[in-house]
């Protein structure tokens, strides 16, 4: 299953609250995925940090991208698990997913969400199991 970069960007565009984070699928190939994000103060907590929720967020979505490689565009995140190993802080938020196993109707996936600032600083892990959506449309 062979889906663009272009094709991929436009479902990314088509989640508001990707849209609201000002998300940017920079990378989608067979090698992998990579979600940024800029890192701005309306994303931070109390402390500084980027909001675990953020980087949540991209966790889930690259997952979830990467998965639509192996399955095509109409899948969701079924489930997924996210280990905070260091606060995010910096200009941005990177993201890299790919698969490490593909079903016919499920993919599990694995990412890692870097904060970018004078070098690149590992922030959390996740892993997740992305699911066809059946009689879907695009769900990316």
């Amino acid at each position: 299953m062979s889906i663009s970069i272009e094709a991929a960007r436009q479902v990314l565009q088509s989640q508001p609250f990707s849209r609201l984070l000002d998300a940017e699928l920079v990378r989608f190939s067979e090698a992998g995925v990579e979600l940024r994000l800029p890192i701005c103060a309306r994303l931070k907590q109390q402390h500084g940090f980027v909001h675990g929720g953020v980087v949540s967020y991209a966790a889930d979505n690259a997952l979830t991208f990467a998965g639509g490689l192996a399955l095509g565009p109409a899948v969701v995140t079924s489930e997924f698990k996210i280990n905070y190993v260091r606060p995010a802080a910096g200009d941005a938020l990177v993201a890299r997913a790919s698969v490490v196993h593909a079903g016919r109707t499920q993919a599990v996936c694995r990412c890692e969400v870097f904060s970018l600032g004078d070098e690149e600083t590992l922030c959390a892990v996740a892993q997740g199991t992305i699911s066809l959506l059946r009689g879907g449309d695009n769900a990316g």
